[in-house]
């Protein structure tokens, strides 16, 4: 579903987004948006949009068992140097 939206930019740098998007979105009148800036441009999401993105990007992997992995590896280098 990638549709393309044109949305002005006003004096002041206020931006008026489609009410075709906003419906689309679910975003109401006072809903807080975020604009994350990537090298490909901006993606404008709410906070539980990201949420769900960052989610998503780490479904079926363990944080926590990762980052234990990761300082158990750091740990044993440091003991084979000393």
């Amino acid at each position: 579903m990638d549709t393309t939206f044109v949305a002005p930019m006003g004096d002041r740098g206020r931006l008026v987004i489609p009410a075709e998007l906003r419906a689309r979105q679910h975003w109401d009148q006072g809903s807080r948006l975020l604009m994350i800036e990537t090298s490909g441009g901006v993606v404008l999401v709410t906070r539980d949009q990201a949420k769900a993105l960052v989610r998503s990007q780490l479904d079926g992997s363990d944080l926590v068992e990762s980052l234990l992995a990761d300082r158990r590896a750091a740990a044993a280098s440091e003991d084979d140097a000393a």
